[in-house]
């Protein structure tokens, strides 16, 4: 039930219809233990280009306090330069993760980072993000959470209005 409940606590937060997610997750006092089986992958939120998906292992982004996401980036993906209100660190699990620098998406100017690789931005450092294959990056930080892009009509939510 707490999987559900946080799941669709994300989901909220950021655009989303709550969704139910897979419930073999297990929690019991004091932890929380996810094997790569159980994680529990959705649609990404509406805040998010269209084709990701997102599993929320831990916590929860609209609360204070400290949160666990993954997100499932396909084959050419792309997030406009955005900032977040808290820091971000992120881990990349697999695939080839490029992130670059500034206002303007310039994906030659974009670092490749791969598997294994972990970086931190601190809050309002303004960044872009292109995938060139399947990549899945662990994002840990503390709620609440949000995502601004810095351009609003990057923002996929004003395009399919």
């Amino acid at each position: 039930m707490r999987t559900a409940l946080v799941s669709a606590s994300i989901l909220a937060l950021i655009g989303a219809a709550p969704t139910a997610v897979a419930q073999t997750t297990t929690h019991q006092e004091g932890h929380t233990i996810v094997t790569p089986q159980e994680v529990p992958w959705t649609a990404a939120p509406p805040i998010l280009p269209q084709g990701a998906e997102a599993a929320l292992l831990y916590g929860d982004p609209s609360q204070e306090g400290p949160f666990v996401l993954r997100l499932k980036l396909p084959d050419k993906y792309h997030i406009p330069p955005h900032t977040h209100p808290k820091p971000e660190l992120v881990t990349v699990l697999s695939g080839t993760f490029k992130l670059g620098m500034g206002e303007v998406a310039d994906e030659a100017k974009a670092q490749s980072l791969t598997a294994g690789t972990f970086f931190g931005l601190e809050p309002g450092t303004r960044h872009f993000i292109y995938a060139d294959e399947e990549t899945v990056i662990e994002i840990s930080t503390v709620g609440p959470w949000s995502l601004t892009y810095l351009n609003p009509e990057d923002d996929p939510r004003q395009q399919t209005q």
